[in-house]
């Protein structure tokens, strides 16, 4: 009985006596460098949205300033041209 108390004790170190290895992900090469406040893995749909804001920015950009058309734009990103048409609507 003691011995496994023990066991349990040594499992549930404090965190910092425990290595690990801090990888980060496609978004930051390690966690403790990371850009963002919250880790974008523990936002509902976090990695989704933000890639998604990310390519309504590109959308918008290349719209307003390099004047691509619609029709382009869902060439482009693979899209319809309604899902540009409502990007550009949300956004503006």
């Amino acid at each position: 009985m003691e011995t496994e108390s023990i066991l349990d004790a040594e499992l549930d170190l404090l965190p910092e006596y425990c290595h690990y290895r801090d990888e980060g992900c496609e978004f930051a090469e390690s966690c403790l460098n990371c850009p963002f406040p919250r880790c974008i893995f523990e936002e509902a749909g976090g990695r989704r949205k933000f890639l998604k804001e990310q390519r309504n920015s590109e959308i918008l950009r290349l719209y307003d300033n390099e004047k691509k058309s619609v029709k382009e734009l869902a060439t482009i990103f693979n899209l319809s041209v309604r899902t540009i048409q409502r990007t550009l609507k949300e956004k503006s």
